[in-house]
């Protein structure tokens, strides 16, 4: 008599991005997740209630994201206990048994001590440490989980190396690519009327606008083009934003959706990353370079390790760190031939997908809830 196959763990996912912030790589790889399981996405608490309680809702995409609210006079070293518990009424009252407990972020570390995983990961995606305003016990906090954690994810191949000596477990995903969706601005579509009222040529950025990027570089570079449009898509977070510089041709348009995000890129004649040179731009993956690439567009960026390999090493992206050099790298790019460019792209993007990544982490987790390769850890 045939068994019917046992259902894959649960996620528990805890994290410091708000879900609704940026459809990024924690929500590609946890919407993957929840084809065939449950997952809760735990945010970061808000103090805004009267009493500890929680506010839960449930996405398009099947995950349930869990936002627990605290007050806001609870002092500090009763915070992460109350959190504790709550995490703990949470996951009974789902029935999650057995499920993976998966980190974004080390500083929930303490709020989770009490939960029994049949695996636990670490998707170190950034060096959270060198970011600006990081809390003080972040490293200390990464190390407690490097010591509970049975897989070390990287968003990146720069990311790796760093980490690869902290554990015994790392492996490299770096970002990957909705290959399909992204190429809808290949197609003759509709730009947005914000942005159809821009004259061209129009050259765009879309991500989070913070300390990663060089706001000087890209004033420099409006100055020097005034005929030219710069577009800059997405939020601004833990910056001020009279820091930006404020240019007659530079159009920021604040947040957009995922889904639209295409319609917007269809309109662009160079896609750019402008990103600093500083501790918080030392290791990070950006997810953006497949999209712009996928999106047929030509890609100009700052020296970051992993855009210069493998994109610029293939031909696929130009790199430019002085206004002049940025300046003359996007002229390039629109005098070259795009359809040589497209088809060169296509043929490493046919090969990257957040299908083939899941597939091959959930591989890895599946190992160690299984029981296979398991190590002692200490908690």
């Amino acid at each position: 008599m045939a068994t019917t196959p046992a259902a894959p763990p649960a996620i528990v996912a805890v994290s410091h991005l708000s879900w609704d912030l940026v459809f990024q790589r924690p929500q590609h790889l946890m919407t993957h997740a929840a084809h065939d399981r449950t997952v809760l996405y735990i945010e970061e608490a808000r103090y805004d209630a009267e009493i500890p309680r929680w506010e839960q809702r449930r996405t398009p995409e099947g995950v349930t994201v869990c936002l627990p609210h605290l007050p806001p006079d609870m002092a500090p070293d009763r915070r992460d206990a109350v959190l504790a518990a709550m995490v703990e009424t949470l996951v009974a009252q789902h029935e999650l048994d057995p499920y993976v407990l998966w980190f974004e972020t080390p500083m929930s570390v303490a709020h989770t001590e009490n939960l029994h995983p049949v695996a636990t990961v670490y998707d170190c995606m950034d060096e959270l440490s060198a970011f600006d305003h990081a809390p003080a016990e972040l490293r200390a906090n990464e190390r407690a989980l490097l010591a509970r954690a049975d897989l070390v994810f990287t968003g990146g191949l720069a990311l790796y190396e760093h980490k690869r000596s902290d554990h015994p477990s790392v492996h490299a995903f770096p970002s990957s690519v909705d290959v399909s969706h992204f190429a809808g601005a290949r197609r003759d579509v509709a730009e947005p009327p914000d942005q159809r009222s821009i004259p061209g040529p129009k050259i765009g950025f879309f991500g989070v606008v913070d300390e990663r990027m060089d706001h000087e570089l890209l004033g420099e570079i409006a100055s020097r083009r005034p005929e030219w449009s710069f577009i800059v898509i997405g939020p601004v977070v833990k910056i001020d934003p009279t820091r930006l510089p404020d240019a007659p041709n530079i159009h920021y348009l604040g947040g957009r959706d995922y889904a639209d995000l295409p319609t917007y890129l269809s309109g662009w004649d160079v896609a750019i990353m402008p990103f600093a040179r500083n501790d918080a731009t030392r290791f990070i993956s950006p997810t953006k370079t497949p999209e712009y690439l996928a999106g047929g567009k030509p890609v100009v960026s700052t020296r970051i390790r992993d855009v210069e390999r493998p994109w610029a090493d293939l031909g696929l992206v130009r790199i430019a760190d002085t206004p002049d050099a940025f300046v003359e790298a996007i002229e390039d790019a629109m005098a070259e031939d795009a359809p040589a460019r497209i088809t060169r792209a296509d043929e490493v993007l046919r090969r990257m997908s957040w299908d083939a990544t899941w597939e091959a982490m959930d591989a890895l987790i599946d190992g160690i809830a299984a029981g296979r390769d398991r190590r002692l850890v200490a908690t």
